[in-house]
């Protein structure tokens, strides 16, 4: 938690700046964008945490696996179904999810190397 869970602040970050500079997102354009990141960000982080291995090697549950494909898929077609305007959402420009790939794309890479680092100090103390 004290390793893993500053990363999630640094990508919050990251995701404010990338939608008020490069996208210039107002109001609710920031919030969907925020909304979509986070969640995908926050739920694919499942596979590396719930192993102290490499999560490409050790295989997930087909359940788990739906579940948070599934969650992720509902969060990117919120936007542009008819649940958006009444949650204050809007359509996502194509680019955010060309950021948004690199985004999560890297936060998982980092937090993967932060996971080991932390469990080879841990195998080491002990």
């Amino acid at each position: 938690m004290l390793a893993i869970g500053p990363i999630s602040s640094v990508y919050d970050f990251v995701t404010f700046g990338a939608l008020l500079w490069l996208f210039s997102a107002g109001e609710r354009l920031f919030q969907t964008g925020w909304f979509v990141e986070s969640l995908a960000t926050q739920t694919l982080v499942i596979f590396s945490i719930r192993t102290a291995g490499n999560p490409l090697s050790s295989r997930p549950s087909a359940a788990l696996t739906a579940t948070t494909i599934a969650v992720v898929l509902a969060a990117v077609v919120l936007p542009f179904s008819p649940l958006a305007p009444p949650l204050g959402f809007v359509p996502l420009p194509l680019s955010f999810f060309v950021f948004l790939a690199v985004a999560v794309g890297t936060y998982l890479l980092v937090v993967e190397v932060v996971k080991r680092r932390v469990l080879r100090r841990i195998l080491a103390a002990g």
